[in-house]
């Protein structure tokens, strides 16, 4: 597959995962990531100090998918649906079939009564291969900005 090709598919799987989690389709999130991926949410602050913890860090699909379970069965929190806002999406070729991409990201929250807020801005540090012609994380690092997270973070930023 040529590069723009590539780029195109990766920039549409940035959105299509947004539209996922927006949409309440969470259990479709899994199928974004590799078997061994890595997910992480983590602060700018730990993230440029290096710490290995984040605030959640997952380290395979099935993790991802626990987590989704969790959400649906056991995870008691006030329902609430994220909007998330993508910008300044910058892809870069890695290797054969291996790319980096940085996303500026920012998720709106509104909770069931109505009230609305700005939950989480920061960026999205990606690594991606394909599987096939279907790209795939194998890590997103989610940078969120602020020090910590004010309220519960249940759905997937």
């Amino acid at each position: 597959m040529d590069a723009e090709t590539a780029r195109r598919r990766i920039e549409d799987m940035i959105h299509d995962y947004a539209h996922c989690i927006d949409d309440d389709r969470l259990e479709e999130w899994p199928d974004f990531f590799t078997e061994d991926c890595r997910y992480q949410v983590i602060s700018r602050e730990d993230h440029a100090r290096g710490l290995p913890v984040g605030t959640i860090t997952c380290t395979s699909r099935g993790m991802l998918q626990d987590r989704i379970v969790s959400l649906r069965n056991a995870n008691i929190y006030e329902p609430h649906v994220y909007r998330h806002l993508i910008s300044s999406v910058r892809v870069r070729d890695a290797g054969p079939r291996a790319w980096t991409a940085q996303t500026g990201y920012a998720v709106i929250r509104t909770m069931q009564e109505g009230d609305v807020s700005i939950f989480s801005t920061g960026k999205y540090l990606d690594r991606i291969v394909f599987d096939g012609d279907t790209p795939r994380f194998r890590e997103r690092i989610v940078v969120f900005d602020s020090r910590r997270v004010h309220t519960l973070m249940v759905i997937p930023i």
